[in-house]
């Protein structure tokens, strides 16, 4: 497994692997932080997406890539969202998603799977079955994102299921460090979906 894990990297350049992993750090960085509803969560999580863009874009893999683009977006509508004043006293609180922002999720998944299967087609990209993956887990951290910068504990859930089907992938595409670092995201993602449920159950005790 070692072996493997550094063959990937036998012809890449020391820069390439220096950025990814700035990448791997930071990003695990941003899950620890979200973890304790920290705001540096979107600071350390926005080094990440935006390196990652430029590595990804580089690989030509232009799901991942959009992806992380959007995560790049969602990390500054976040950073607003997690400091503006609700009710001018309070911060945003962890919730669970209501009907209306299920079907939102619903929609936001739908939408982006076809968005970035058409990006595909227009870019003329031959769309193999890790791409058809690829496309299915972008609907995936799509929402999971919108989710998290509106503190809806649901977003745990949607990333412990994306980690879980991109580690393999990355694994497949070569891409060592990644894999690991999404292997250490599904963990990180579990605990902080326990951790967000424990303080979500002792908000609602004391309404």
């Amino acid at each position: 497994m070692i072996e493997f894990f550094l063959n990937a990297y036998k012809d890449v350049s020391t820069t390439h692997i220096v950025l990814e992993f700035i990448v791997f750090v930071f990003g695990i960085l941003s899950v620890l932080f979200a973890k304790k509803e920290n705001i540096w969560v979107y600071p350390t999580g926005l080094i990440a997406t935006v390196i990652s863009v430029y590595l990804l874009f580089i690989a030509g893999y232009l799901g991942d890539m959009m992806i992380n683009g959007y995560f790049t977006i969602m990390s500054f509508y976040g950073w607003y969202k997690w400091t503006r004043k609700v009710k001018e006293v309070d911060n945003l609180s962890i919730t669970r998603t209501n009907t209306k922002e299920k079907i939102i999720g619903v929609l936001l998944f739908l939408v982006t799977i076809f968005v970035v299967f058409g990006i595909y087609k227009f870019f003329d990209y031959t769309i193999n079955i890790d791409n058809y993956v690829d496309i299915f887990a972008s609907g995936i951290f799509f929402t999971a994102m919108w989710y998290m910068a509106n503190k809806k504990i649901e977003n745990w859930t949607l990333w412990i299921i994306g980690d879980l089907i991109v580690t393999p992938l990355y694994a497949y595409r070569g891409l060592g460090m990644l894999s690991l670092q999404y292997l250490i995201f599904t963990i990180l993602a579990i605990y902080a979906y326990l951790e967000w449920r424990k303080i979500l159950r002792k908000s609602n005790l004391q309404l």
